[in-house]
């Protein structure tokens, strides 16, 4: 057993980190590398292909253990994803930042839900009903990736600009707002009808008030006491920090909303400018991002089954197309209109409508937690895989072409940005 975990470990992280490589070579950032080399190791290709030697890689009885280590990347990575949300960047742009991330949210949530309705005669597994169905669809389709996107800015050179900070600013919001819907989601799933899924919902409302005026001051004062240069600012911190996400995110597990989102709300409480904390989440991001996690991209794979999508008359295709066609339109469409009801030049508005658009590893996490629960089956979270893939996939090229044609981020009523470099791509 010990030796098929090796085995299957070494493959995935090598394969992985090579994918990754490739596509920072194509000029794309290396998730979607991750994420496109985690399909191919499943059963759309190799599964395919050379079924035997899947087996022989991939054993199903290391895939518990692998899922295990898995998770505990995707718990780090989402501290992580945390962590970096500035909240300082919606200062002097309200009126932007209001216009265009509310309306990249609810515009994607209610043409998602009314496509949800409609695949739900076709898509929704057995059992599910069809207003979590619906929602759970919404939801998936108003994300933004909000680390995918900093790396893409900071590649493009945009990281600095006013449209960059205004991008930050909108996809930090969706991420915020997408985490409560999402919590709302597995609170109705959980069982108990609308009524429970909106007392979980208020529990989950709770901890993160609980976790901001009462866990945030206690951080803080340890960061000004004891995580200073000299003082405990090595091993221990990391220490500490990986036992506080652990406690956090087993703490929302409990209250039935998801393990994901105490990680992503501890990582927000985490006092930011201290030499201690950067260097304990530098040692995380080292470890965590290139090798656990690319463990979450392969079981995403696993569970992706794209020659599935060509069965009964390839009806798969055409709803993979009308999925990816409303998704584009509502999120991109939405986003570029807010921009120029703002204010915004059209370049720059266009260009915030694709930024807006990436959703990379954060609809995986979506995806993932919606097929665990059974809100969704595999030809659907397939569907919405590639859909993740391939709106990730075209942010990069398109923001180099508007960047490259145009102002490159000096629009119209834009402000300064706070330019802390991001750790993720």
């Amino acid at each position: 057993m010990a030796g098929g975990v090796l085995v299957a470990l070494a493959v995935v992280v090598l394969a992985c980190g090579a994918g990754g490589a490739l596509a920072r070579r194509l000029g794309q950032p290396a998730v979607v590398g991750e994420i496109a080399v985690g399909i191919l190791l499943g059963p759309s290709l190799l599964g395919w292909a050379w079924p035997e030697g899947q087996r022989w890689l991939l054993p199903g009885e290391v895939l518990p253990y692998l899922g295990v280590l898995g998770d505990l990347g995707l718990i780090a990575f989402m501290f992580l994803v945390g962590l970096e949300l500035d909240l300082g960047l919606l200062r002097g742009q309200g009126r932007a930042v209001v216009a265009v991330s509310q309306a990249s949210v609810w515009v994607p949530l209610g043409c998602g839900g009314l496509l949800g309705l409609g695949l739900y005669g076709s898509f929704a597994p057995e059992g599910v009903g069809r207003a979590e169905f619906a929602l759970f669809v919404a939801v998936a389709l108003s994300v933004t990736a909000f680390p995918v996107l900093a790396r893409i800015l900071t590649e493009q050179g945009l990281y600095g600009t006013p449209v960059g900070a205004l991008a930050m600013a909108c996809a930090a919001v969706v991420d915020v707002v997408a985490w409560c819907l999402l919590a709302v989601v597995v609170a109705v799933a959980g069982g108990g009808g609308a009524g429970a899924g909106l007392g979980r919902a208020a529990l989950a409302g709770v901890f993160v008030a609980g976790m901001w005026w009462g866990v945030r001051p206690l951080l803080g004062r340890a960061a000004r006491w004891r995580w200073r240069p000299g003082r405990g600012a090595g091993g221990g911190v990391v220490v500490a920090l990986f036992g506080g996400l652990c406690l956090a995110a087993y703490a929302t597990d409990a209250l039935g909303v998801h393990a994901l989102f105490g990680a992503f709300v501890f990582g927000a409480v985490v006092p930011r400018g201290v030499k201690g904390v950067e260097r304990a989440a530098e040692r995380m991001r080292d470890f965590a991002v290139p090798v656990l996690l690319p463990l979450f991209f392969v079981g995403s794979g696993l569970r992706t089954d794209v020659g599935a999508l060509g069965a009964g008359g390839g009806g798969g295709w055409l709803w993979a197309a009308a999925v990816l066609a409303v998704a584009v339109a509502a999120k991109w469409g939405s986003a570029t209109a807010a921009a120029l009801a703002a204010g915004r030049g059209r370049r720059d508005a266009v260009l915030l409508g694709a930024l807006m658009n990436c959703r990379g590893v954060t609809e995986l996490v979506v995806l993932n937690v919606g097929l665990g629960l059974g809100v969704i089956g595999v030809e659907l979270f397939t569907v919405l895989v590639l859909m993740a893939l391939v709106t990730t996939a075209v942010t990069g090229p398109v923001a180099r072409a508007l960047a490259a044609g145009g102002s490159g981020g000096r629009g119209a009523g834009g402000g300064s940005a706070r330019a802390r470099t991001p750790r993720r791509g």
